[in-house]
């Protein structure tokens, strides 16, 4: 595995993005807890999660609570594993997703994730989505408080444009570590947001970088100079695409979503692919 920089933390250059595991179409947790395993074998140190990673409206958390119980039962060291959740974006119930950017909220939001995760203090914490109703400094306010009185290590935003970041930064007094937005080969508009990250090197921690749950399996049809650069190098479209991410910055550390133990080695596996410039340029 190689390594790179969230703040002052080392952690592998892959992710492991736990959204599958917890909502509409996940496994049994056997399968799951296998699956974090096997990305722990990987070399896999640095998890993704959220409380709002779950089905029904009394399960908030599941996802936090499935990873907290699938690093207790693992049977090599895990204290270099960082773990990041998220605060500010609910679900309901029934399907939809709402949001909650009060301070107050969020602070309650963090208690309750520190609980499930089983931890003195949250190693990353991220405001997940920005609340239409609640000016965004006093969202990420929230975050700097959590900061100082230590409930959190590390401070990060999602779904933030560069004015956010730029905002967020000021307000948390220049420790703002990392920005999670969505940016895929189907998804390009983000990269304003992962050049203004690299420039500042704040962490950019690319959500559903295969496409998506739905779409993930397809990504070589859909996008076929990715396919043919994977058949020149005998590999997988996704890792072909997980490399290509990695190239465009030091800073960049995809955390692809996954509940299956081969999809997560394969992932893994896209730090040791190396594509030259003519591939890279190929790809776009």
């Amino acid at each position: 595995m190689q390594f790179r920089r969230i703040g002052d933390v080392q952690v592998s250059a892959i992710g492991l993005g736990g959204m599958p595991m917890s909502i509409e179409g996940r496994p049994d947790e056997a399968r799951s807890i296998a699956a974090i395993h096997a990305a722990l074998d990987a070399g896999v140190t640095f998890i993704d999660t959220a409380d709002a990673y779950h089905l029904h409206a009394g399960e908030v958390g599941h996802n936090e609570t499935l990873i907290a119980t699938a690093l207790a039962s693992y049977g090599g060291d895990t204290s270099g594993v960082l773990v990041a959740t998220k605060g500010g974006h609910l679900r309901p119930g029934n399907g939809s997703w709402t949001r909650n950017g009060a301070p107050d909220y969020l602070k309650r939001a963090c208690e309750a994730s520190l609980k499930r995760l089983g931890v003195d203090a949250i190693g990353l914490y991220q405001f997940h989505r920005p609340d239409p109703n609640v000016a965004y400094e006093e969202s990420v306010g929230a975050l700097r408080d959590l900061l100082d009185d230590g409930k959190i290590r590390m401070a990060g935003i999602s779904n933030a444009d560069p004015e956010q970041i730029a905002l967020a930064d000021d307000v948390l007094g220049g420790r703002l570590v990392s920005v999670q937005n969505q940016f895929s080969p189907r998804f390009r508009s983000s990269e304003p947001e992962l050049e203004l990250c690299d420039r500042r090197g704040i962490a950019f921690l690319p959500w559903s970088p295969l496409g998506g749950i739905s779409r993930a399996g397809d990504l070589g049809s859909a996008h076929e100079p990715f396919a043919r650069v994977a058949a020149a190098h005998g590999v997988s479209p996704q890792q072909v695409c997980l490399a290509w991410m990695l190239a465009k910055s030091e800073h960049v550390i995809p955390i692809p979503g996954s509940s299956r133990p081969e999809t997560i080695r394969d992932s893994a596996a896209a730090v040791d692919l190396v594509l030259s410039p003519e591939e890279l340029a190929t790809l776009g």
